[in-house]
This record gives structure tokens, C-alpha cells and sequence, in this order.
């Protein structure tokens, strides 16, 4: 077994990292106090193929292996996690489901642009009435000649504001229920799709997320995801490998807030000495800086299982779940370090604050990670 990252895989780290510094961390404030996007950025993003990590090159991506698409995001959270949160919904359940279940035809029409970061995708699963119960979904998709008719509300769709692609996930057989969902890739400019303004959120303020309704919307057969009736398969796969990202978006977070953390004990002085010093400031930064470690540890091996083919369903929740805990705990610790400052917009942690606690609701929220897990020990 390999702890250590490979040669190009230490490249790529030097490479988002330098990007992440120079170009997101100094418009990360200005993103979430605006809730603005920022559409030059995004644009030097697709030229560095960040929007087709695991993509292959011939259909435009960069090719890159799991673990690297885990220090992709994890540095690219630790300027922005809004914009982490974009790259990494947008490449593991936009772009990735359309590379393993789509046909050539649809790679070379929905992926290639994807890939290339000329199109945005989403994800959209979650309604109203229908969350973490996907079997509450509403939305339905009727067969009508050589298309279907799509009715239906998405709610809390990520990159939706800005989306030119969205995988909709919609009810085509009503009687099996294993086999009653479907996905349908769906153009924005699609008559009958109709996306809500922009949601007012506690954090990722940076990411357009906003509602989108199906109002008869028709799309051609050849638009279907995989075969009638595999929506919960594409679903529940899709899922697993998103959850790798959203483990890495955490640990970007946790990993920001202990940097900025360290560095403000070491400057703030009480006492006449700096809060360093102090035991207890020791302890919490002493336990911070292994719980950190330890969500890498998790994260970048659910992405090595990935890699080998081999299965890591229960490794991604045990990522996602843990690095989300830590990112959550990390702000909260390093915010109490702050002190009344960290509780003012002067200080990064008061952003990472509000960022990290998404982490643990999105993606399957942490309940759901450990019904999963538990059903790996022969629960449930």
C-alpha cells in the first residue's frame, strides 16, 4: 500500500494549489458576500480542464486518476469552497454518469463541451417532498412517441443558476420499484424548464443553487440516461463516487481552518505571551491537526479503491461522513481560537464556518452515510 502521493500527483497539488492562491483566494470575500460567480475565473478553470478531471483526453478531460481529483477539489475548497463545490458536483455526478452510462452519441454531445467547461452540469435529485427518500420523488416522465413529457420541481440544484446541462431524475414506471426512475440529460434552453432565482444560503454563497421546474417539458428518447428503468442504479453510483468529492471539500475547509488557526495563535498575544503557548490552544490544534489527517487518510483511500475498480461504497461514506464531522468540528474550534474576531467578517473562519456545515447535508447527509455503512456491517 502507497500513503504517499505519486510524482504526479505532487504536480498536481503544486499546480491547483498555485492557481487556487493566486486567482480564488482573493475574490473568495467578494463571492460570498455578492453571491456573485465568477465567470472569468471559471473560464482560465476549463483551460486548466478542471472541468473533465476524470475524463478522458480524446473526449476532452484531463485524464486524471481519483486521487488526484481528490487534491483537485481539496485545494481548490481551501480557497473557495463554493467554487469546490462546483467542480466537483459538476465532474462526479454531471459529467461522470454521462462518460459511464451515456452512449457515444451523447459523450460527443453533452460530455465533450461538459469536459471542456463550455457547458455546466447538475444534478438533480432532490425535490420538496423528497431528499434523503428518493423514493418519494414526484417528478414523472411519461412516454410520448419518440420522446418523453417531464413534469416535475427540483429543489436546491448546485451550479443551477448557471447550468447548461442538468441530469434529471424522474418516475417512468410506476409499479416496480426498483425499476420506476429513469435519468433524462436536459438542455436549460429546453422548452418547458424553467430555473427559480438564486437561493439565499448560509454558505457556498458563491454557487448559483436554485430550484428548477419541469413544466411539460418534452426531450427526445435518444436523451435518456442509460435504459428505462436504471435511474436508481445511476443514482445510487453516481452518489458513491460524488460523496469522494464532498469529502475533499471538506477536508479543504478543515484543512484552511487549521492553517488559519495556527497562524493566528502564533500572532495573538494574551497574557503577554502568544495563544500558542497556552495548553489548552495546544489541544485543540494538536487534535485538529490529527482529525485533518485522518480525513485525508479516509478520502484518499476511497479515491485509491476507486482507481483499483475495486468496491468503496462504504469507504466513500466513511470519508464523507468523517471529513464532513472534522470540517464542521475544525471551524467551530478554530472560531473559538479567534475569539470575538473570528466572530466578525474580518477573519476567513467565519466564511469556513458557515461553508463546512453544508458538508454534512449535501450528498446524503450524515444520517444517511451511516445507514449506509451500517448495512455494510449487515444492518438494515
Amino acid at each position: 500500500m502507497h500513503l504517499e502521493p505519486s510524482m504526479k500527483q505532487m504536480v498536481v497539488r503544486r499546480t491547483v494549489r498555485k492557481f487556487a492562491e493566486g486567482r480564488l483566494s482573493p475574490v473568495a470575500v467578494e463571492m460570498d458576500a455578492t453571491g456573485t460567480f465568477p465567470s472569468e475565473i471559471i473560464r482560465e478553470m476549463a483551460k486548466l480542464q478542471y472541468f473533465g478531471l476524470e475524463i478522458p483526453a480524446h473526449y476532452g478531460g484531463a485524464g486524471l486518476d481519483a486521487v488526484s481529483y481528490a487534491i483537485v477539489i481539496e485545494e481548490i475548497s481551501k480557497a473557495s469552497a463554493a467554487i469546490g463545490l462546483c467542480i466537483s458536483v459538476h465532474n462526479s455526478v454531471s459529467a461522470n454518469p454521462i462518460y459511464e452510462f451515456g452512449t457515444e452519441d451523447q459523450r460527443k454531445t453533452f460530455l465533450v463541451p461538459m469536459a471542456k467547461g463550455q457547458a455546466i452540469g447538475t444534478f438533480c435529485l432532490t425535490e420538496p417532498n423528497a431528499g434523503s427518500d428518493v423514493s418519494s420523488i414526484g417528478t414523472t416522465a411519461i412516454r410520448d412517441g419518440n420522446g418523453y413529457v417531464l413534469n416535475g420541481n427540483k429543489v436546491f440544484v448546485t451550479n443551477g443558476g448557471m447550468s447548461s446541462v442538468n441530469l434529471i431524475f424522474a418516475a417512468t414506471n410506476t409499479t416496480d420499484k426498483q425499476k420506476r426512475y429513469s435519468v433524462f440529460i436536459v438542455e436549460s434552453e429546453r422548452k418547458g424548464l424553467e430555473k427559480g432565482p438564486t437561493e439565499e444560503l448560509m454558505g457556498m454563497r458563491g454557487n448559483p443553487v436554485c430550484p428548477i421546474a419541469l413544466n411539460d417539458c418534452r426531450v427526445p428518447v435518444e436523451n435518456r440516461l442509460g435504459a428505462e428503468g436504471q435511474g436508481l442504479k445511476i443514482a445510487l453510483s453516481s452518489l458513491v463516487d460524488g460523496r469522494i468529492g464532498i469529502a475533499s471539500q471538506a477536508l479543504g475547509i478543515a484543512q484552511a481552518s487549521l492553517d488559519v488557526s495556527l497562524k493566528y495563535a502564533k500572532e495573538r498575544y494574551q497574557f503577554g505571551k502568544p495563544l500558542s503557548e497556552f495548553g489548552a490552544i495546544q489541544n485543540y490544534l494538536v487534535n485538529l491537526v490529527t482529525r485533518v489527517e485522518g480525513a485525508r487518510l479516509l478520502t484518499y483511500r476511497s479515491a485509491y479503491l476507486k482507481d483499483q475498480g475495486l468496491a468503496h461504497t462504504k469507504e466513500a461514506a466513511m470519508a464523507k461522513l468523517y471529513a464532513s464531522e472534522v470540517a464542521v468540528d475544525a471551524t467551530r474550534i478554530g472560531l473559538q481560537i479567534h475569539g470575538g474576531y473570528g466572530y466578525t467578517k474580518a477573519y476567513p473562519i467565519e466564511r469556513y464556518y458557515r461553508d463546512a456545515k453544508a458538508c454534512e447535508i449535501y450528498e446524503g447527509t450524515s444520517e444517511i452515510q451511516r445507514l449506509v455503512i451500517a448495512r455494510s456491517l449487515g444492518y438494515g
